[in-house]
């Protein structure tokens, strides 16, 4: 990250011994309160951690080692918070002294080693984790070391060579837990936790610093351009909603250069606080939920359909004051809908809208972590929630909860209600795709033979469609003889479409078939010059020959082909013996007279034409369709019936519904399926997407000014 300073030059100004040491014992001492700080809220947070690895560990042995730390832990954290404390604060006198500074005494604390793979793991683990720490707070990080390279006499130190990098901490709090926990068969349990949602806020221990670095004049008119404004905007093509839900998690912490304030008295604002507070808020609401959680108050356990989002409106009107920033308030006001709209689904049965409403906490802390969620579709708890929205609508309550869909589905909500961590979203979902892989396996295998002969249906009908085209654009210019424009449109577009259904086979076959219609077209227009009327009696022996083989193909052999051919042959016959040697004057004429009534012959077929259809919101659900969505048919009894889509063709021109049990029920075209949503003898109960509908019809409804100010809205 380019670093700017306000002087043309970088002059290291030279910094009295005893004053830098000062200035580093301020240093150490800040750094080790603010992390001291949060040792509490961390060792509840890992507490928990290792409760959720307890509750996922298939291995009884492992399980209960870790059921028996986080239990430790709990009950005895604030010996765990000591040290750690001592820990850390050692531990940067230590990195101080490492530089060649003797600013303190040093004093040397016994390390704990692990097996050799496990101490090779923890040491790539706490060092991948660390560097993702800083960059979390590149800017902050950045202009420490910059200021301590000052103060030290020397160019901006690099991140490896900071004394308060991450790397620093994590290694103090796993040697803390290491002097804590006396088994030391549980001595490698919390490295793999020390993520950044379970550690400390090291934006918070980097502004401190800054602060402390300013106030003593080390560099105060330092300049960090934030790392977003260093890269372009990435280029979107989001459609409004998206772009709309962008804009507004991005005034939650809208972007802009940092400066530092030139020193006034008061202690100098380093940064915006906006990603600080962000992080404090996100924290403070991770640890409100957990304690109603452990506390069991409020609406926490699996709601009943009628109840609607009350754990997410709960947490909503029960969240301390620390919590409300607008990223929150936004983050629960939209999960509430969308698990409103879950709750308002007509075609879910009860038990099932129980089952997906009881994973809101879960959902909630997923997307505090990631707001891909709302932005987009392939997040995996996004998906989990689509697809159990979409199968949920096909569970029969006659089935009951033996019923493997159901099964399915509650043993997807307990994996993830027993870890909540984005990993088991991930994990649920692999695991509903391929229960729903196999049952589409199943359901294909029982309508192969459907499918081949509606394929080949699809064929001829594409054929047919391309062949009619075809004819209509020779037809359509009113050139054509009448009764070959009457040939043409009911015989050779079966021979057209016959060429087109095997042209995979016979790749010339359409060709040979459309340029025997063109040499006929042109056969039965005027020649006016005597080399015109040469070409003809040259042509025709191949063009009638041509004609034949095509019609024997499509075995017309009625009468009307005699009547056809004769009618041809006088044609033909009229068109060679016609006056000869005309003037231009002549020839002008009658080219006029056939452009005149080709014309009119075209108008008076467009004006006989029937206008074509507009396609309306029935055909546009059609296209919407996609394999697994649930549609309700109602017949003339009045019985209704629930279908799945099982198959769609290719040109998603024919749909094959089946039942619960993979038989086929229903057999539809597009347009016939849009006819029955039209006439109220079908109605769509899912599409794919629940949750983007959701969120569209949210910000739809609620127009531009209903998110401006969550914190009314929440009060």
């Amino acid at each position: 990250m380019a670093i700017q300073f306000t002087n043309s030059t970088f002059d290291h100004i030279d910094i009295a011994t005893s004053h830098r040491d000062e200035i580093l014992l301020e240093l150490i001492d800040t750094a080790t309160t603010t992390a001291t700080r949060q040792l509490e809220a961390l060792a509840i947070r890992l507490a928990e951690a290792l409760a959720q690895e307890a509750r996922i560990e298939p291995d009884p042995a492992a399980a209960q080692r870790y059921a028996a730390s986080a239990g430790l832990l709990k009950k005895s954290r604030f010996p765990f918070c000591f040290a750690a404390s001592d820990r850390i604060g050692k531990a940067f006198r230590a990195e101080i002294a490492a530089l060649g500074v003797a600013a303190a005494h040093v004093e040397q604390l016994p390390s704990h080693s692990l097996a050799p793979d496990l101490e090779v793991d923890k040491k790539l683990s706490l060092l991948k984790e660390g560097h993702a720490i800083e960059a979390l707070h590149a800017e902050r990080f950045t202009a420490l070391n910059a200021r301590l390279g000052h103060l030290l006499g020397r160019d901006a130190l690099s991140a490896a060579e900071s004394p308060f990098r991450a790397q620093v901490v994590l290694d103090a709090i796993h040697e803390a837990w290491c002097d804590f926990e006396a088994s030391k068969a549980a001595h490698h349990l919390v490295y793999p936790l020390l993520q950044s949602e379970n550690c400390a806020d090291f934006g918070a221990i980097y502004q401190a610093l800054n602060t402390i670095l300013v106030k003593r004049a080390v560099l105060p008119n330092l300049v960090v351009p934030r790392a977003e404004a260093a890269k372009p905007a990435p280029e979107t093509n989001d459609d409004p909603v998206t772009s709309r839900l962008r804009t507004m998690f991005s005034q939650d912490s809208a972007p802009g250069p940092v400066k530092d304030r030139p020193l006034g008295g008061a202690l100098p604002t380093l940064f915006h606080d906006d990603q600080v507070q962000v992080t404090a808020a996100r924290n403070e609401l991770l640890a409100h939920i957990a304690a109603i959680q452990r506390s069991g108050a409020g609406p926490i356990g699996t709601p009943s359909a009628e109840e609607g989002a009350t754990l997410l409106s709960h947490i909503l009107s029960t969240m301390p004051a620390e919590a409300r920033s607008r990223e929150n308030l936004h983050t629960i006001d939209l999960l509430i809908r969308v698990f409103d709209a879950v709750f308002r689904d007509a075609g879910m049965p009860p038990e099932m809208k129980a089952l997906i409403g009881s994973l809101q906490v879960p959902v909630l802390k997923a997307t505090l972590k990631d707001k891909e969620f709302f932005f987009s579709d392939d997040h995996p708890a996004r998906r989990v929630i689509d697809l159990l929205g979409r199968l949920a609508v096909g569970w029969d309550r006659k089935a009951g909860a033996n019923d493997p869909l159901y099964q399915t589905i509650l043993r997807s909500v307990k994996r993830i209600q027993s870890d909540q961590r984005v990993g088991s979203f991930a994990d649920a979902l692999a695991d509903l795709e391929a229960w729903v892989g196999r049952e589409e396996s199943a359901e294909m295998q029982a309508l192969a033979s459907s499918v081949v002969s509606i394929v080949r249906q699809e064929k001829t009908r594409v054929a047919l469609k391309q062949a009619k085209y075809e004819v209509a654009l020779r037809v359509g210019t009113g050139e054509v003889a009448a009764f070959v424009e009457t040939f043409l449109e009911e015989k050779w577009v079966t021979v057209l479409t016959l060429a087109y259904s095997v042209k995979d086979e016979k790749p010339q076959a359409a060709g040979n078939a459309v340029k025997t219609m063109d040499d006929l077209c042109w056969s039965v227009k005027p020649k006016i010059t005597m080399e015109e009327r040469k070409e003809l009696i040259a042509r025709l022996p191949a063009i009638v020959e041509n004609l034949n083989k095509w019609l024997d193909a499509i075995r017309w052999n009625e009468p009307e082909r005699v009547k056809f051919f004769d009618d041809l042959a006088k044609c033909h016959a009229s068109i060679v013996r016609a006056p000869m040697e005309l003037s231009p004057e002549r020839q002008l004429k009658l080219a006029l007279s056939v452009a005149q009534k080709a014309a009119e012959r075209r108008l008076a077929r467009q004006a006989g034409r029937p206008p074509e259809p507009q396609p309306d919101e029935f055909d546009r659900q059609v296209k919407e369709l996609g394999r697994g969505a649930w549609l309700q048919f109602t017949g003339k009894a009045g019985m209704k019936v629930k279908v799945r889509l099982a198959w769609v063709s290719p040109l998603q021109s024919h749909f094959i519904f089946s039942t619960a049990e993979r038989v086929e029920a229903i057999s539809i075209s597009d347009d016939d399926l849009a006819k029955s949503l039209r006439q109220g003898r079908a109605a769509v109960l899912s599409l794919p997407g629940f949750v983007g509908r959701a969120l569209a019809e949210a910000l739809h409804a609620d127009g531009d000014a209903s998110f401006n100010d969550p914190a009314a809205k929440a009060a």
